[in-house]
């Protein structure tokens, strides 16, 4: 949520910057109006409070002395009866201004190219080259199936489509990469922490996926209770409610978890494999950072997002996304991008964002400089470390031999019991 004082301060800066996200910026000034229809009512039953004890202190002096009251409790009553209708009017405005708050998405940083879609994202850097074969190569889901790693079909029969059984070997490699990906993280200073996988609908608000994207999620029927889309929901709002002190601000979580999502409006995409699936296991980094750090911070967990792959010797690239690909939340966003074969392309596998103030003062999280400072709020960022289904697809299709056989990335071995190849069974 973007501060009110900013945007009444600064209204022609937030209304470009909506503008750019593709928004009607007309939102922007009916906030302005209701903003000022709360900030007069709140004044006038200010007025209205004072001359409601100024006259309830005269009709008890008035009592006192035996005199007529009359006239001072029937003034007292209309103002009572004003600041009623008034108390009505303001719960009517404050809920218009904060359904349109609600909905306005963060600033974007002055550094985020301008564009329609992700075909416009800006690609900031490429590591390793792409993988070329001497035979035809294979797509990760055929691979998967042959050499008995996945079973999608029984998957489709218990739960339908989009979900997957791992089996043998495929589960093997799935907990291989979590735990290597857990590794790496606590080596880079992330606590490590397991949490919860269904949440109450304020931690949803808290990070921004309810109200607006509600579609997304998978709601418990009969419940104000949503399984999570990402374990950033649970390490954002782990803090939510609270001032932290000085001690506790930078703090570094990592989590691996497994996250639902609807794919509301992607239909006909990615229908096969991996790479979107309606549950899949994810790790993730969390950062909870002094304003004035937050975006060189964004740098490093970029970094950190990007070592996982290069410990795997996959190719990637870094992209920045621009205005109209950027998420609801963030003010910037690096996406790191897997080359997979199959595709003849590159596609996400992390998403590193600042999200600046915007879920702290929803999640009401503060931090204190010192003891005797004015609580503020932190800057929270998150990224993918990485997405690990789509890991696994990037390691099949990169790794996969002619013979049939996946050769398992050295650096993984170890998490193998030694393991150096997949082979069928």
């Amino acid at each position: 949520m973007l501060d009110i004082k900013f945007i009444r301060n600064n209204t022609d800066i937030v209304k470009d910057k909506t503008k750019k996200r593709e928004m009607d910026p007309v939102v922007i000034d009916e906030i302005i109006e209701y903003d000022e229809k709360r900030r007069t009512l709140l004044k006038e039953t200010e007025e209205l409070k004072a001359e409601r004890n100024t006259v309830s202190q005269n009709i008890a002096e008035k009592k006192r002395n035996k005199e007529d009251a009359d006239a001072d409790i029937q003034a007292m009553q209309e103002v009572g009866k004003r600041i009623s209708e008034i108390d009505n009017e303001l719960k009517e405005v404050e809920y218009e201004l904060h359904y349109r708050l609600d909905r306005v998405p963060n600033l974007i940083d002055d550094e985020v190219p301008v564009g329609k879609d992700d075909s416009e994202n800006v690609e900031v850097r490429r590591t390793g080259e792409q993988k070329t074969f001497d035979f035809e190569p294979k797509a990760h889901w055929e691979l998967l199936e042959e050499l008995k790693m996945a079973d999608f079909e029984r998957a489709s029969k218990v739960s339908g489509s989009r979900f997957v059984y791992l089996t043998g070997e495929g589960a093997r490699l799935e907990r291989a990469l979590i735990n290597f990906m857990l590794d790496v993280h606590r080596e880079n200073g992330y606590k490590e922490m397991m949490t919860p996988q269904i949440v109450r609908g304020d931690a949803m608000y808290g990070t921004g996926q309810l109200p607006k994207f509600e579609e997304d999620l998978f709601k418990i029927q009969d419940e104000s209770m949503y399984t999570i889309p990402t374990s950033e929901v649970t390490l954002t709002n782990y803090f939510a409610n609270e001032i932290l002190q000085s001690e506790d601000v930078p703090t570094k979580f990592a989590a691996a978890t497994a996250c639902f999502r609807s794919e509301a409006g992607s239909a006909g995409r990615d229908t096969r494999g991996l790479i979107r699936l309606h549950q899949f296991n994810k790790v993730e980094m969390m950062r909870f950072e002094k304003p004035e750090d937050s975006f060189e911070v964004l740098e490093e967990m970029t970094r950190h997002a990007e070592n996982i792959l290069n410990l795997l010797e996959i190719p990637h690239r870094t992209v920045i996304l621009c205005t109209g690909d950027i998420g609801f939340g963030s003010a910037k966003t690096y996406d790191v991008e897997v080359w997979l074969p199959q595709y003849g392309d590159y596609r996400e596998i992390s998403s590193i964002s600042n999200m600046t103030d915007f879920q702290a003062r929803r999640a009401n999280i503060r931090f204190k400089r010192d003891k005797d400072s004015k609580p503020e709020y932190v800057h929270t960022l998150n990224g993918s470390g990485l997405a690990v289904g789509r890991t696994m697809a990037a390691i099949i299709e990169n790794y996969q031999n002619e013979d049939g056989t996946v050769t398992i990335p050295e650096v993984l071995r170890p998490y193998m019991g030694g393991q150096s190849i997949i082979e069928k069974v």
